[in-house]
This record gives structure tokens, sequence and C-alpha cells, in this order.
């Protein structure tokens, strides 16, 4: 556990080491709650599976993290806009200023809350380094009474946001080596949570494939260009073979694959990937035959 800096402490030298000693202590701390993590993704898959949403809620520090982290998810993995949401203070505007006077406002909370129309096939994450924060717990308490499932993450044992959920994810982070600021350790615990979460859950939909994003949003000349190396890298096919399966299936990345490696059609090569709910890996081997192009390692 970090210790934080005595009062009157001035030496830079130990601050750094202070403030290292501290990262490197979230990470361990996140290792520590893998399994939490493991079933916090499960939830959000199954969530996402059935047609429901995955709703981030969360107040300053925490709700900046919890919104980063879920506006990279269209473009990185192909999720629906719509099926990624907030419960903020301030909605959007919190996006530009993380204050923390609406991190005690309730009603704000339940307001949230209610614009969304929460129900029983969506996932709330509910963040609060805390985990008492009052807008993130009244909003997690009113999602769990509108039917919707909760995952918290919180760096407190104890904390009232951890009993109220279905996944209760603890970052037992300790004292931060600057007292009370919530942005350094617990923060890095909550953003790499966070990142696993989703990223494990998105994996588990099949965007995943290899460690690749093979449903990733092309929409701008790097992704065009990181699309056309994943084609490349898993249809063993050469530049101009993996543009052309790209612009053919209106940049599909999964489509594109399997069309260039099993030399299919734009129909067959989208019916072929329906067809295995998404499974790239699946697609791959039904298409060309060759096991090899099964495993996700």
């Amino acid at each position: 556990m970090s210790m934080a800096l005595e009062r009157g402490q001035r030496d830079e030298r130990e601050l750094l080491r202070a403030l290292l000693e501290d990262q490197l202590h979230a990470t361990q701390c996140v290792a520590a709650a893998s399994d939490a993590l493991s079933a916090a993704a499960d939830a959000v898959a199954e969530a996402l599976r059935a047609g429901g949403r995955l709703i981030y809620l969360g107040a300053g520090a925490s709700g900046c993290l919890a919104m980063q982290d879920g506006a990279e998810l269209p473009g990185t993995y192909g999720l629906a806009a719509a099926s990624v949401a907030f419960a903020t203070p301030g909605g959007e505007a919190f996006a530009a200023f993380s204050g923390s006077s609406g991190e005690d406002d309730e009603d704000d909370a339940l307001r949230a809350i209610g614009a969304l129309v929460v129900g029983r096939l969506d996932l709330v994450i509910a963040v609060s380094a805390s985990g008492s924060t009052p807008f993130t717990l009244a909003g997690a308490r009113a999602a769990k009474a509108a039917g919707a499932r909760l995952v918290a993450i919180a760096c407190r044992a104890g904390a009232p946001l951890l009993s109220e959920s279905d996944v209760g994810v603890l970052l037992d982070t300790g004292p931060e080596a600057v007292e009370g600021s919530t942005r350094l350790a617990a923060g890095t615990a909550q953003k790499a949570a966070l990142g696993i979460i989703s990223t494990l859950a998105c994996a588990k939909l099949g965007h995943v494939h290899r460690g690749l994003m093979v449903n990733l949003r092309p929409d701008n000349a790097k992704l065009r260009a990181r699309a056309c190396g994943i084609v490349r890298r898993l249809a063993d096919v050469d530049e101009a073979a993996a543009t052309a399966a790209l612009e053919n299936t209106d940049y599909d990345v999964k489509a594109a694959v399997v069309a260039a490696a099993g030399r299919l059609d734009v129909q067959g090569a989208k019916a072929l990937v329906a067809a295995c709910d998404g499974d790239l890996g699946r697609a791959l081997e039904r298409a060309t035959g060759n096991e090899r192009f099964q495993t996700r390692a």
C-alpha cells in the first residue's frame, strides 16, 4: 500500500517516487480483481448481445474516465452508437468540464436515468472511487429499480455502491500519495478496469480476433489503412486484394477478411459472418476449410 506524503515534505524526488509507486500499486489492485472483471465483462457482453445498452454512470474524475472508455467503443469495436449511453452530471456538457459540484446532486442522477428510459435489457457500469458519491449511488439505485443489471467499480471495501451491485469490482488502492486526489492511483485503477471490461466484452462478442480490432469502423484515413492491414494479415493476401475486398464490402472488415480468404462474393461473405454470429474465426474456417484460421491466439 502506498503511503501519503507527510505534511510539509517538499523533496521532488520523494514525491516522484511515491507517485510512481502509487501507479504500480494501482495496477496490482486491478490484477487482484481479475475474477470480478471477467464477470463484469460477461454481464456487458450478455446485455449487448440481447439488444440492451451499456450505460456508464459516474461523476467527477470517475465520470470522465467512464465517458472516455465508452466514447471509444463505437469506432474501435463497431458498436452501434445507440448501444452506448452516459449518465453524468450536466449530460454532454460534462465531457468538457469535470466540476465536482454535480457529485452531490441526487435529483440530477434520477433525471439522467429517467431520460435514458433505463430498462431490464440494459447494463449500467457505475464508477466511484469512494463508492459513496451521492450522484452515482442514487443513479445506480434508480437503474436497479428500473430492472437494469449493475456493475459497480469502487476503491473502498464495504462501499455502498458495491453492495448494491450485481457484480462488484473492488480496486483497493488505499491512501493516495497526494491525500484525497483520487485522479491518481484510484484513477489509474479505474481506467484500467474499465478498459479491460469493455475490451473483454467486445472480444466475447467476436469483435477481437488474434489481437486485432476486426469490427472497427474505418471512417478516416488512418483507420482505413489499419483495416487494410488487418485484412492482409488475416486473409493472407496482398494490399491490392485487401483494398478491393474492403471497398466491395463497404469497409466491413469481417466480411472483407472472409471474402478475401475464401474468395467469396460480398453477399456470401456477409451471410457467412452472420451465420457464425459474427465469430470471424468460425467464418474463416467454414470459408476456407482450414482450421488454422479458427485460432484466436
